[in-house]
């Protein structure tokens, strides 16, 4: 039964938040958010963001806090469920019969952390959905006002980062992005030091635009390689040039730039979202990796044409295509990945990789969590000393899975 008392107080709290964060600066944010959750009957709200790599969750401070809250482990808590399922889970706040809940905070369907808040009990279902809604434009404010300051960004880090990977992640699209039909999910390691990694996706009408890219080096040097190659497929896509036409764009943008003295491999792709058809051209990369039913079925081979920006020996780009099926997915990676290798050199190999896409697949993990779970094994594989980067770029196609990247509350 819906509580007319309880919207009205719901559509207060909405319009008074969306008034107020106006003028308000990033900083501020938590507290304003705190405050005016209290017409819904709500306290002690604190925002947790996740950390770079995808480890933690941290606190942003309130200015009312008087000390610092615990940073809480993806592992082993409950707003680490919370996070990993985009799930909410309810709890005794253990005070005046009141109920502690643990919520996503997403934007779309990209992961920024959790909510935790005391709510009044019974938590109805009424309150439930105000409750998650009022997570979900917390999280779009976050992404709102994080251009305009520092605060989100510092909170993430838990380490220093470099100039290299503060200029890959300025250019990467968010790490999640699900719609009708599609489930992308990107993972960068390491990420507080990637040098010459990275990938784009842009979805548009009925094609998903997809591309991995490794540019050749190390450090400050191959991040702007990276960075030149990813803005010039960017500017090729938004001319609509086929997928010859953008290879052939981005390679004449890098020998021009560069004058033959630095280039990338890479894999540029093309996904007809209506039809299935997947369609790419691989210069000089790892080839991707196709899954159906969980298993590993295809090496997606093609001839190779010339890596991108080498002025020298170039071959026909030979377009591939392959028509998925419902429920596929796509690995695209860059060798970093394969190559991973312990201290004694025992390499990860695509067979360790298959091995560990088809157990994930065999749990039901989602798409974004699997990828989660991939950067960590690799990290683990060499106890978090990577001595190469590594990227990976998860599609699922018609997967039916998007609806479990959002709470039941907001699910059609």
């Amino acid at each position: 039964m819906t509580d007319p008392g309880l919207a009205t107080a719901a559509a207060d709290a909405f319009a008074a938040l969306l008034e107020a964060t106006h003028l308000s600066q990033p900083d501020e944010l938590p507290d304003v958010v705190d405050e005016h959750a209290t017409a819904l009957g709500l306290e002690d709200l604190v925002v947790y963001l996740v950390d770079y790599e995808h480890t933690a969750l941290i606190p942003v401070p309130r200015r009312k806090d008087p000390a610092d809250r615990p940073v809480l482990r993806i592992d082993g808590t409950v707003g680490g469920r919370s996070f990993a399922e985009t799930s909410t889970y309810e709890l005794d706040a253990g005070q005046d019969g009141r109920r502690r809940l643990w919520m996503p905070l997403i934007d779309g369907t990209d992961r920024l952390g959790v909510m935790e808040l005391t709510a009044p009990a019974p938590v109805t279902e009424q309150l439930l959905t105000y409750c998650e809604r009022y997570a979900h434009l917390t999280a779009q404010l976050i992404v709102g006002k994080s251009v305009y300051g520092d605060i989100f960004e510092r909170i993430r880090r838990r380490r220093p980062m470099t100039v290299a990977a503060e200029l890959q992640w300025t250019l990467l699209p968010p790490l999640v992005f699900a719609t009708r039909g599609l489930v992308v999910a990107g993972a960068l390691e390491p990420c507080y030091a990637v040098g010459g990694d990275s990938f784009d996706y842009a979805i548009e009408d009925s094609t998903a635009h997809l591309g991995v890219f490794d540019a050749m080096g190390h450090g400050l040097t191959a991040a702007s390689t990276a960075a030149v190659t990813v803005s010039a497929y960017r500017n090729a896509r938004r001319q609509l040039l086929d997928l010859a036409g953008t290879y052939a764009a981005v390679d004449e943008t890098l020998q021009k730039e560069f004058g033959g003295e630095r280039f990338a491999t890479g894999v540029l792709a093309r996904l007809d979202l209506r039809e299935g058809w997947l369609r790419w051209i691989n210069a000089g990369h790892p080839p991707p990796l196709l899954l159906r039913d969980g298993k590993l079925v295809k090496v997606l081979e093609l001839r190779p044409t010339t890596p991108l920006g080498v002025p020298f020996g170039h071959t026909p780009a030979t377009l591939g295509q392959e028509r998925l099926q419902p429920g596929d997915r796509v690995l695209l990676y860059t060798d970093g990945v394969i190559e991973a290798r312990t201290a004694t050199g025992e390499f990860f190999t695509a067979d360790r990789l298959a091995e560990f896409l088809e157990r994930e697949a065999a749990d039901g993990r989602p798409t974004p969590e699997t990828l989660r779970r991939l950067r960590h094994a690799i990290l683990a594989h060499q106890k978090g000393q990577l001595q190469d980067d590594a990227t990976a770029l998860l599609v699922e196609w018609r997967g039916d899975t998007e609806l479990a990247l959002i709470p039941e509350t907001v699910q059609p």
